[in-house]
């Protein structure tokens, strides 16, 4: 299947010479939705300018729906949503109308029935008449993400979506994007709540300073870079490791009193190694009262990425 948006040595270099985007390369392939992690300042807001035409970059290609965009931008701009970060909008403007006329930008004719449909998936049909300035954040938000999909694009990006909501409204988010993928819309996501990205995307991608430091599958990425550690609590201290546990990646305290494990590959691999150990502290005689074990999350692993590009850069 032809991948629905490719970006090709794509480079950003602002006046003052920080370079924003530093050649990304990147695929979207058709109905996924993938979650682009990073810091803030990483770029993710300037990658999305860029494909929305919000951004004028200084190098590379986007290539959108098998489109050359600095060829065919009308066409292909037309399939794209866009949900921005910040909340910039006329405040004074009715909810119901502000939505509405997001069709005629696009050149769609007015659909009254579609426009409803959006605003009760959304819960703001009921604030329909209101002024946009009298909602809430999270509502305000609401209203941006309805704005986005009222021209019905086939490829959707959602830069912070839940920034400022409660959880009940991030919770109804959630099932929007996962109705909207069922429809077979592409969704493309940045957050800073990594819970969302483990929670909905198929793949993720980690930026840093410009750089795409990693893409792939959520669950490849953490089988590949998933790590247990388990913190196992002795009844009396110990001098050293017994020779039965040189293979295994152990380190014992200072106090002699905790084993401390880290090791595995995010497959089941950590926890036979701990449930070997601990075995084999039994057939040693060594008696323990306590085993704290902890899997890796997503975040651990964008953590430990986004530390180690640190180190390198240094």
């Amino acid at each position: 299947m032809e991948p629905i948006l490719e970006i090709d040595g794509l480079t950003k270099i602002y006046a003052g010479g920080l370079k924003a985007l530093d050649d990304v390369q990147l695929t979207i392939k058709r109905g996924e939705i993938f979650a682009l992690l990073g810091p803030n300042g990483a770029g993710k807001t300037t990658l999305i300018g860029a494909v929305c035409g919000l951004v004028r970059t200084n190098g590379g290609t986007i290539k959108a729906f098998g489109q050359d965009l600095t060829k065919n931008w009308r066409s292909a701009r037309a399939k794209i949503g866009l949900v921005p970060q910040e909340l910039a909008t006329d405040m004074f403007e009715e909810v119901g109308r502000f939505v509405a006329y997001s069709r005629g930008l696009f050149g769609l004719p007015s659909d009254p029935a579609r426009i409803e449909e959006i605003l009760r998936s959304l819960s703001l049909w009921d604030k329909r008449k209101e002024q946009i300035r009298a909602l809430s954040g999270g509502m305000k938000r609401r209203v941006l993400i309805a704005k986005a999909l009222a021209h019905e694009p086939d490829l959707l990006f959602l830069d912070e979506p839940t920034a400022g909501v409660d959880v009940e409204l991030r919770r109804d988010m959630w099932k929007l994007i996962g109705a909207m993928r069922e429809r077979g819309v592409t969704i493309i996501l940045t957050t800073h709540y990594i819970e969302e990205a483990e929670e909905m995307a198929d793949r993720v991608g980690v930026i840093r300073q410009g750089k795409i430091l990693m893409v792939d599958d959520k669950a490849a990425m953490m089988a590949r870079l998933g790590r247990t550690e388990a913190v196992i609590s002795l009844v009396r201290p110990i001098a050293e490791l017994p020779s039965s546990f040189a293979d295994y990646p152990i380190t014992l305290s200072d106090d002699g009193t905790e084993l401390c494990y880290r090791g595995g590959d995010g497959s089941g691999k950590g926890k036979a190694d701990v449930a070997a150990i601990t075995k084999a502290l039994t057939l040693a005689g060594i008696d323990y009262d306590g085993i704290d074990v902890h899997e890796s999350s997503l975040e651990d692993i964008f953590v430990d990425l986004v530390e180690h590009s640190e180190g390198e850069t240094a």
